[in-house]
């Protein structure tokens, strides 16, 4: 399954060059949201595990392994672009599992995922530090036997699960994640001085989810920190199912209202064709 270096670079290459210096990563979840971010420019983008379920009508955390594997694999087609999978727990509980899920991904061409720490179904709201190290350890030598460069985000929950010093919890983890990961992720930093600590950790690129208030918010002041990726998670589907929901409430009560609508010229463009006769 090496790449042949005739082709070109392979996704995961592309995608890991980006990770050189600072870029902002948009998440998708259907094939026009795909085009339209696409179409504004985005060098690399992401899919999102709750954006996804909602628009499956489905809650978040009850998307199956292959419905995130054809999502991405869906995105990257409809736009050549590198396609970063939020692969939640990595859709097993085992090592085993995980490196499954890994092998599937490389091969529906994808050009990396994260794997998190969050155990859904277990008495502990985050797997031990050893099962996490294990399951990132079965991740990267899944990648090694493929021979296919593959970029892994080694993501810890802590800011968003109920546990103790949580901000001590993400530094513990993602240190001892950084042994096998490419990418360091710990959605929930809103405060500058624990951005820089983690990007102070190792040499890895880190990952910033932006929206969530504070310096989250701020992507020149993120950049200045040394954070070489930003990631939009669920907030693009928000936005855009928000403005559904505000015109639906407001054609309830009697107005239409179809301003910052786009037009059939916007979406066709995007989507690479003609605008209808």
């Amino acid at each position: 399954m090496a790449n042949d270096a005739a082709s070109g670079p392979s996704p995961g290459e592309v995608f890991r060059d980006l990770h050189e210096r600072f870029f902002v990563m948009a998440n998708a979840w259907d094939g026009a949201s795909a085009r339209l971010l696409a179409d504004a420019g985005f060098a690399a983008l992401a899919t999102s595990s709750a954006a996804l379920a909602w628009s499956l009508g489905k809650r978040d955390g009850t998307v199956t392994r292959r419905e995130a594997i054809d999502n991405a694999a869906m995105i990257a087609r409809h736009t050549g672009l590198p396609v970063n999978g939020d692969f939640e727990s990595g859709y097993g509980v085992t090592p085993t599992e995980v490196a499954e899920t890994i092998t599937s991904a490389i091969e529906a061409g994808v050009a990396g995922c994260s794997i998190e720490d969050l155990e859904r179904d277990g008495p502990a709201p985050l797997y031990t530090l050893d099962e996490a190290c294990w399951r990132l350890e079965a991740a990267r030598e899944a990648i090694i036997r493929t021979g296919v460069d593959f970029v892994l985000t080694g993501r810890c929950e802590a800011h968003l699960t109920p546990v103790e010093a949580p901000r001590a919890e993400v530094v513990r983890r993602l240190a001892a994640y950084a042994q096998f990961a490419d990418v360091l992720y710990a959605p929930g930093l809103t405060h500058a001085d624990e951005v820089a600590e983690i990007v102070a950790l190792t040499d890895k690129p880190v990952n910033v989810l932006a929206g969530l208030g504070g310096v989250s918010n701020d992507l020149a002041a993120l950049e200045r920190l040394g954070v070489k990726r930003i990631s939009l998670g669920s907030g693009p589907a928000k936005v855009a199912y928000g403005a559904l929901a505000g015109y639906a409430k407001a054609l309830g009560q009697g107005r239409l209202d179809m301003s910052g609508a786009a037009t059939s010229k916007t979406m066709n463009g995007a989507m690479g064709g003609d605008e209808p006769r």
